[in-house]
């Protein structure tokens, strides 16, 4: 894990550049800079970054309503997965969502995409069903996955 090192904060608009970097590296669509800014915009949206000596290595996007709460986008960099960024930006999703009175958090992840699901399978996540065609480019179903908080 990254260690002490690792700061996780709110998502800044000057932030967006540097999420856009690797939101370009990890998805084939990509959100826009437009859907990052309707977020930081949003009053029931919970972001957060993961700087790592002064840069951004990971990003997390939730929104709430009622006691759901909804993974929206995940992603770390390339060169910092599997040193506990996107475990530590989940559980700081958790907390808040927990205090914004969420009983329940749920994200979708492309059938395709077995390390992902694994991942939060380890997070205590669950498929509970299938959304087809989900996705664009390519077009995949997702998996719907849901865990108590």
């Amino acid at each position: 894990m990254a260690g002490t090192e690792l700061l996780i904060r709110k998502i800044r608009v000057q932030d967006i550049p540097e999420i856009m970097d690797i939101e370009h590296t990890s998805f084939s669509s990509p959100w826009s800079e437009i859907a990052f800014q309707g977020e930081l915009r949003k009053e029931y949206a919970v972001t957060r970054v993961a700087e790592l000596r002064h840069n951004i290595v990971g990003y997390a996007i939730a929104n709430y309503i009622l006691n759901e709460g909804h993974i929206l986008n995940l992603a770390v960099h390339p060169a910092h997965r599997r040193q506990g960024i996107a475990t530590s930006l989940i559980y700081q999703l958790l907390n808040i969502l927990q205090k914004k009175g969420c009983s329940l958090l749920y994200l979708e992840v492309r059938v395709s995409n077995a390390p992902a699901r694994l991942f939060y399978e380890q997070l205590e996540f669950r498929v509970v069903g299938k959304r087809r065609s989900y996705y664009q480019s390519p077009v995949e179903d997702a998996h719907l996955m849901f865990r108590t908080i």
